[in-house]
C-alpha cells in the first residue's frame, strides 16, 4: 500500500523536523543509514489512508495509523483521546467474548457497498459498523496506547520480565505481577512474555503491527490473514473485490520497522530536587512502575544493551474495580498491564478508558494490588503530594 506524494512529504517533514529537535516521533539515537530509511519507509506506511479496494474493512476503526497515533502535537505515533470499545458477556465468572457476535473488539465504521462485488448476489450487500449486541454484560472503553519507545521493549529478553515477576513475588508479593505467557503466532510452537497491549496480548511488536492492520483497519495479513466478520457473519465476505490477504506483508512489516526505531518520550523538565522520586518510591508505585530496563543482544547498535526508563515492568496486575471486565488469553477480566509513565506529561487523558484527566484522579482510581499505593499517597502531606506530582510531570 502506498502513501501518496503529499503524505509521505508531510511524514519526512514531521520526522526531521522531531530528529532536530530531540522530540516526540524522531528515530532512536544511534540508527544506521539503512535503519533510518527503514523507518521513514514505515512512517509512510503508517500515515497511508487506505481504501476498499486496498482491503480496508469490510469493518474497521479508521483509515490509517496515524489517526489514532497523533501527537502530542504534530508528532507521529502518540495517541490521542478516542476510546474503542471491547464487550463480553460474563456467566458465574466465566468470560464469553461473543466471536459470533462479532466479539470482543467493535469495529465501530463500514465501507458501505465501496470495494463490494457488483453482482446479482452481492447487489444489496453494505457494510456497517458494529454495535455491541444486546446479550453482552460487560462493556470496556479502551485508550489508544503511544507507541514511543516500543522497540526498545520488545528488544528486552523475555528472561527480563520474567525475573521482575519473580523478584516481586518474593519481595513485594502484596503486589507482584505475571507475565502473560502467550503462544508464537507464526509457529504456535514457542511461548513468549506479552508485553503490547493493555492486557499484554501481544508478545512482538510484529504481531503488534499485524493485529492492528487486522483489527482497526480490517487490512489481511500473513500474520493474521482471515477477515474479521461483521457482527460475526461471516456470509457476505466472498463479496469483497480487494484479494486476500489485502496486505502481502510488506506495510505490516514496515509499519513493524517504524515503531521498531521510533524513540522514546524526551524527558521533560527536571524535577527541582529528588524528594519527588524518592517519595514515588517509598509509597510503593515503582514496585510495579519500573523505573529502568535495559535490552538485549541485538544486531542493531540503536538496541543493543541500551538502559531505557519506561516506568513500567510490562506485567499483568489485579487491578480489582479497576479492571475492564474483558479476559483476552490468561488476562482476565481484573488484570491489567502496567502502564509505561514515560511520557506522561503530555497524556490528555489516563487509565485503560480515559476516566481520568489529571494524575491525581488517576492514582485515586488505583485499586486492588495498587490500593496500598493509593492509600499511602492520600496520607502524604500537601508538600510530598506536591513534589511527587512535580517529579510525575517530568516524566
Amino acid at each position: 500500500m502506498r502513501a501518496t506524494g503529499v503524505t509521505a512529504t508531510v511524514a519526512m517533514i514531521l520526522c526531521m523536523a522531531a530528529a532536530a529537535r530531540g522530540d516526540f516521533g524522531a528515530p532512536l539515537s544511534g540508527v544506521s543509514s539503512a535503519e533510518h530509511d527503514a523507518f521513514l519507509n514505515g512512517q509512510l506506511a503508517f500515515a497511508t489512508a487506505e481504501t476498499p479496494a486496498e482491503g480496508l474493512g469490510p469493518v474497521f476503526n479508521d483509515v490509517s495509523c496515524v489517526a489514532c497515533h497523533m501527537g502530542p502535537g504534530s508528532a507521529v505515533g502518540g495517541n490521542t483521546k478516542r476510546t474503542e470499545i471491547r464487550f463480553g458477556k460474563s456467566v458465574n465468572g466465566v468470560f464469553d467474548p461473543l466471536l459470533a457476535l462479532g466479539g470482543s473488539l467493535i469495529q465501530s465504521q463500514g465501507i458501505g457497498h465501496e470495494g463490494v462485488l457488483d453482482t446479482r448476489q452481492c447487489a444489496s450487500v453494505s457494510f456497517a459498523g458494529e454495535k455491541v449486541p444486546a446479550g453482552a454484560n460487560v462493556q470496556a472503553q479502551r485508550r489508544t496506547t503511544p507507541l514511543f519507545g516500543l522497540g526498545l521493549v520488545d528488544a528486552t529478553p523475555d528472561d527480563t520480565f520474567k525475573q521482575l515477576a519473580a523478584d516481586q513475588a518474593k519481595k513485594t508479593p502484596a503486589t507482584a505481577g505475571i507475565v502473560n505467557v502467550i503462544p508464537r503466532v507464526e509457529t504456535r510452537q514457542q511461548n513468549l512474555v506479552g508485553r503490547f497491549g493493555w492486557k499484554a496480548q501481544n508478545a512482538t511488536l510484529h504481531v503488534f503491527a499485524g493485529d492492528a492492520y487486522l483489527n482497526e483497519m480490517g487490512i489481511t495479513n500473513p500474520t493474521f490473514p482471515n477477515e474479521n466478520c461483521p457482527q460475526g457473519d461471516c456470509s457476505r465476505l466472498s463479496c469483497l473485490v480487494a484479494p486476500e490477504p489485502n496486505d502481502d506483508g510488506d506495510d505490516v512489516d514496515a509499519f513493524n520497522d517504524f515503531m521498531t526505531f521510533l524513540a522514546p518520550p524526551p524527558a521533560g523538565p527536571p524535577p527541582h530536587d529528588s524528594a519527588g522520586e524518592q517519595t514515588f518510591r517509598r509509597i510503593g508505585c515503582a514496585d510495579c512502575h519500573t523505573p529502568t530496563l535495559t535490552t538485549g543482544p541485538n544486531a542493531s547498535a540503536a538496541l543493543n544493551g541500551v538502559t531505557f526508563h519506561p516506568y513500567s515492568d510490562f506485567l499483568l496486575h489485579d487491578m480489582g474495580p479497576l479492571g475492564d471486565g474483558i479476559t483476552q488469553g490468561d488476562a482476565t477480566g481484573t488484570l491489567m498491564r502496567t502502564a509505561p509513565l514515560w511520557g506522561l506529561r503530555t497524556q490528555a487523558t489516563l487509565l485503560h478508558d480515559g476516566r481520568a484527566t489529571t494524575v491525581t484522579d488517576a492514582i485515586e482510581a488505583h485499586a486492588g494490588q495498587a490500593a496500598a499505593a493509593r492509600a499511602a499517597f492520600d496520607g502524604l502531606t500537601a508538600v510530598q503530594r506536591a513534589k511527587l506530582l512535580e517529579f510525575l510531570g517530568s516524566l
